[in-house]
């Protein structure tokens, strides 16, 4: 039972790679269907007055990755943010930004998942209203993705969907780093890592890229 929400003092003992271990350790309690129950009552109260989350999750809006379950994570434990096709902007770095320098989270992690109909829509070139700029963002991923997979370059091939999710979140990993000097000197100071992986809508396991 989770009946502690996360402190500053408990915050600051936190490393990226225990962070890491914790989400992934989430994550089997998830697929084994063993997740942890929360006092709610108790976390709402003691949060507050603030919040001391150990990582940000950036995710895709899709309503079959649950990303606080995904990790078996509870009240306080985590920020997310989610926009379709999890790909980083100005909005979401800033969001990172303030998760990790201002309120001290340890982990930037980038979720990508199975047959994603954002990326589905990037790799078929499809244009409607504002998701065609949405889907700018993932073209380069597809691009990439259409040198690497044999077979037809759409969402017909399965082949080339999942090379480009796994792309996807390379990409973004790289861009976040350019993009955002705060988060890049605190990786490089050793103050947080910036990590992702591939949630499977079949087995719900997480697989690190």
């Amino acid at each position: 039972m989770r009946n502690t929400a996360l402190t500053k003092e408990l915050q600051s003992d936190l490393t990226p790679k225990s962070v890491l271990d914790d989400l992934l350790a989430g994550n089997q309690r998830y697929i084994a269907n063993n997740l942890t129950a929360s006092d709610v009552p108790s976390l709402v109260e003691q949060t507050t007055g603030g919040q001391f989350p150990k990582a940000v999750i950036l995710s895709c809006i899709d309503s079959r990755v649950p990303v606080e379950l995904v990790f078996d994570q509870t009240i306080g434990d985590v920020f997310v943010a989610r926009v379709a096709g999890n790909f980083e902007n100005v909005d979401i770095l800033g969001s990172m930004e303030y998760s990790c320098a201002v309120a001290g989270s340890k982990l930037v992690f980038v979720l990508g998942h199975e047959s994603c109909g954002a990326v589905k829509a990037a790799c078929d070139g499809v244009e409607l209203g504002n998701i065609t700029k949405m889907l700018a963002n993932i073209t380069p991923a597809a691009k990439m993705a259409s040198e690497q997979v044999d077979g037809v370059a759409d969402s017909s091939n399965p082949a080339f969907v999942a090379k480009t999710v796994e792309n996807n979140v390379k990409l973004t990993i790289e861009r976040i780093r350019e993009r955002s000097k705060i988060l890049q000197e605190m990786e490089d100071n050793g103050e947080i890592s910036i990590v992702g992986g591939v949630y499977s809508l079949h087995t719900g396991k997480v697989t690190m890229l």
